[in-house]
């Protein structure tokens, strides 16, 4: 068993206690955070921070509403209707109402005045894309626009109108790109859903959500075979109900019989293909102007308590935020070319979509495997697509990085100028691998972190400051973010280890909960009164800059992907043979995070082999195979309080070794001696 901490990280301060990256001047001076700074006279990034965060004297307003009000003109975000104010904050920062009065469209910003007749981004390509099979597809700002408007009239036809939910449940096409801006364009709320989920996670995220459209595809490639979307589609559908119109892509040629003895299932009274809901709409549509705080993106996030969380995400909210952490964090520039390895269904997917397009960029989008045919063909599409901008995870550079560095050689990486992270945290031997072979030791590693609650970034490191391995910089432009013990007092400036919080609002902080405020408030501001508890272990060093340690609370983040503990025993306990289970994280060289199991056996069933590959399976196939547990564990019973609730804490303590803490609410602690010698 390990021996690592269990807050996932077995690298302490000093071991990453060493400035690597050092910026040159010129390139450092050319950055588009740096020209901001000039613009308002601020000295350095301390100073920058301390403006666009903090209560000043020297000015009327709070730094923060100075930022986020400065901000919009400062990048061009086109507002229909002039906002009254900033913010309105009088029911205290969890309900703060931004930009009201105004009125705008994401679409609008993101493709519209891009395509329109007199613009010079019009036949500029807004989208690359290329398949696992070497397919390659542009699509310029003109056709983007024809196809969001045409995917705008085709849910207007089948009853969709502002404020109704739209699933996606998509492989990684080109067309995910009109599907999300049509959306917008009507006023309807996108509900993206990560294409490698199992049915049960699907048919959980569209109850929820009460989808009445979902757009899906026949299905995928994934390391050179066919994966089928639409079976796993139609299942959740039968499970979760409200779904009256589902339009199916043809990525695999299924409608022309292009995979051989393989034929989808199909509901004539629901389901249509691409071609005839979509391709035969006109390519007309008036975009809606819609109020700041309208609803345009429900984003799932994984929750301690089995039940996903459905994140409200507003028009104006992650407009600006994606907007100004892609120009400011990733320094984009004109001519750039963002790549970032996400599905559409989680939170990277839309804010690459979101902020790079805002400024008419070009995103490149991957459909396959990292290292399919070879391990390097994420190195081979940065060569050959000239690529300027990668994003990826840790878990994929530590699996990339096992394959050996000869796989890099005959490849010009040269076009790269910043690299990206998120989801989880590093190990410093990773990220100078990723540095120093992928970057050349001169791209900053734009190391960042926030999540799907706020579609962006509390910290984010700015490409013109200096680094330390695994750093993530500091708080973001315009974040209001503290380390705090405890009692809610702050520890940063000491140096301690403490939750990572946020003292403040932001434009794209969640309104609320789908399933209501009381949980939002329960989920993130019952902690420290008016203090936002975002569940990581964070520190700052001496020198200034931000580290993460981990979760906090018990989410198992896999691969930077969440799931509840509780949703991976739901899938255990759907067995007939298992009568209870608990899920935990343990460390993982590669995914960051694995997931292990306990089970408790019905007592007709006996333990077997065979019995513990079936159980792993059956969460693989509920869930999706990133949440499959790595060892799964028979046992005759938890340790449990005398309320009778699982103790999650000394189930992980007792698989990684670590100190079991306080016992004295466990009523059966023999339990523990047995699950340390489970097998």
């Amino acid at each position: 068993m390990s021996e690592q901490a269990s807050d996932g990280t077995d690298s302490s301060l000093e071991e990453i206690d060493e400035i690597v990256h050092e910026p040159d001047d010129r390139f450092a001076e050319s950055t588009n955070v740096a020209a901001f700074a000039r613009e308002y006279g601020i000295d350095d990034y301390d100073a920058l921070i301390e403006r666009t965060t903090t209560d000043r004297e020297v000015i009327e307003e709070s730094g923060l509403e100075w930022f986020w009000d400065e901000v919009v003109d400062y990048l061009d975000i086109e507002f229909d209707e002039p906002y009254d104010a900033v913010r309105d904050d009088t029911e205290g920062p969890q309900f703060t109402d931004w930009y009201p009065g105004g009125k705008l469209n994401i679409a609008h910003n993101v493709v519209d005045r891009h395509a329109a007749v007199d613009e010079p981004r019009r036949n500029a390509v807004a989208t690359i894309w290329e398949g696992e099979n070497g397919e390659v597809r542009e699509l310029t700002y003109h056709e983007l626009e024809r196809q969001s408007n045409r995917v705008a009239n085709a849910l207007e036809e089948r009853g969709i109108e502002t404020g109704d939910t739209v699933g996606l449940y998509m492989p990684m096409v080109p067309e995910v790109v009109s599907i999300l801006y049509g959306c917008f364009e009507v006023g309807a709320i996108a509900v993206p859903i990560f294409s490698g989920f199992g049915v049960d996670a699907v048919a959980t995220r569209l109850a929820d959500a009460e989808c009445s459209v979902l757009f899906t595809g026949d299905g995928f490639y994934r390391r050179g075979d066919p994966i089928y979307l639409k079976s796993s589609a139609d299942e959740a559908i039968d499970q979760a109900g409200h779904v009256e119109h589902t339009i199916v892509f043809d990525r695999l040629g299924s409608r022309g019989d292009g995979n051989g003895d393989h034929e989808i299932p199909w509901t004539d009274d629901r389901d249509e293909w691409w071609t005839d809901a979509v391709e035969s709409q006109s390519d007309a549509y008036e975009t809606k102007s819609l109020p700041s705080s309208q609803e345009s993106m429900l984003l799932y996030s994984s929750g301690t308590t089995g039940k996903p969380k459905g994140i409200v995400h507003t028009h104006a909210g992650v407009q600006v935020q994606c907007a100004k952490e892609l120009y400011f964090g990733m320094d984009l520039k004109p001519a750039d070319r963002f790549f970032w390895v996400s599905d559409i269904g989680w939170m990277m997917g839309p804010w690459t979509l979101i902020g790079v397009h805002t400024f008419g960029g070009t995103v490149f989008m991957y459909e396959g495997a990292p290292d399919y045919p070879d391990p390097d063909r994420f190195w081979e599409m940065i060569d050959r697509h000239s690529l300027t901008q990668f994003g990826i995870s840790p878990t994929a550079i530590r699996a990339l990085r096992k394959h050996g560095d000869e796989w890099l050689e005959g490849h010009d990486l040269s076009s790269l100028r910043i690299l990206g992270s998120t989801g989880e945290p590093w190990d410093p031997e990773s990220w100078r691998w990723f540095y120093e072979n992928v970057g050349g030791g001169e791209c900053p590693i734009i190391n960042i972190s926030g999540g799907t609650e706020i579609c962006g970034c509390f910290l984010m490191p700015m490409p013109n400051q200096p680094m330390k391995p695994c750093t993530l910089g500091g708080p973001g432009l315009g974040m209001d973010i503290d380390i705090v013990d405890a009692s809610g007092d702050s520890v940063a400036d000491a140096n301690e280890r403490g939750y990572l919080v946020a003292r403040d609002s932001c434009p794209s902080m969640t309104k609320s909960l789908w399933s209501g405020d009381e949980r939002y408030r329960a989920e993130y501001w019952s902690t420290w009164e008016n203090v936002w508890d975002h569940g990581d272990w964070a520190q700052k060093d001496a020198d200034g800059f931000w580290f993460l340690h981990g979760r906090a609370d018990d989410a198992l983040n896999v691969a930077g992907r969440k799931v509840g503990p509780a949703e991976v025993e739901g899938a255990l306990i759907d067995h007939e043979a298992v009568n209870q289970a608990a899920a935990v994280g343990a460390p993982d060289e590669t995914t960051g995070t694995a997931v292990v199991a306990y089970v408790v056996l019905e007592h007709d069933y006996e333990e077997s082999d065979d019995l513990r590959e079936a159980l792993r399976e059956q969460v693989g196939e509920e869930l999706g195979k990133p949440f499959r547990p790595r060892e799964l564990l028979f046992v005759d019973e938890f340790p449990k309080t005398q309320s009778g609730k699982i103790v999650r804490r000394i189930v992980e303590a007792a698989y990684t070794g670590d100190e079991l803490g306080d016992l004295s609410s466990i009523e059966n602690p023999d339990a523990i001696e047995k699950l340390e010698e489970a097998s």
